[in-house]
């Protein structure tokens, strides 16, 4: 287990991720009312030790809890065993899903134009439900969205607009496989730094 250099930051932290559900002006305003109190508990008790100051002050998910209950959440935004109820409409693999799974049903059925307005709806629907996620970061959906969706498709418009294209009647696997590399590679990356 990795002990921590600051006990505060990781406390403060804890805090956060509780509150998540919380407007951000409540949960800033949440943590730097608790920043403040710890500071002055430390100045007025200095022979206390920093754990027993983050003791008194309880619970991180209660300290959450508490502050929706008094901002007006209730226990609609809890599930019953105290966890957050889930933001999203959308699981988090559905955007990532739809995303890498267009690519091979595009080259599954490149003979067929109802299937690649369906491959092409797949990859613009997955970016979306990407770009509203509440899973990532604005910069991790930005990049996922660049990396699985805007550059293969990139990629693979280009390939056919080149002299490569004209190679036979076979779709060109080489850019197909490097495209589907990149859309599954980046959907992992995206999977492992979702918000849990």
């Amino acid at each position: 287990m990795k002990i921590s250099a600051d006990p505060v930051r990781d406390y403060l932290a804890a805090v956060e991720r509780e509150a998540s559900v919380l407007p951000a002006d409540r949960r800033q305003e949440l943590l730097a009312d608790l920043a403040e109190h710890i500071e002055v508990a430390r100045a007025e008790r200095p022979d206390v030790a920093v754990g027993d100051v983050l003791m008194e002050l309880g619970d991180p998910r209660t300290i959450a809890q508490t502050a929706l209950a008094e901002s007006g959440g209730g226990a609609a935004a809890w599930g019953a065993a105290g966890e957050p109820a889930r933001r999203g409409k959308v699981h988090p693999l559905v955007p990532l899903l739809m995303i890498t799974l267009s690519l091979p049903v595009a080259v599954l059925f490149s003979d067929a134009p109802a299937f690649q307005l369906l491959a092409f709806l797949l990859r613009v629907t997955g970016a979306v439900l990407l770009c509203t996620s509440v899973h990532w970061t604005a910069v991790r959906k930005t990049t996922g969205v660049l990396l699985a969706a805007v550059l293969p498709s990139a990629a693979i418009v280009t390939w056919n607009l080149s002299a490569g294209a004209g190679v036979g009647d076979a779709p060109a696997v080489l850019p197909n496989l490097v495209a589907f590399a990149l859309m599954a590679g980046t959907s992992v990356w995206l999977w492992r730094a979702r918000r849990v």
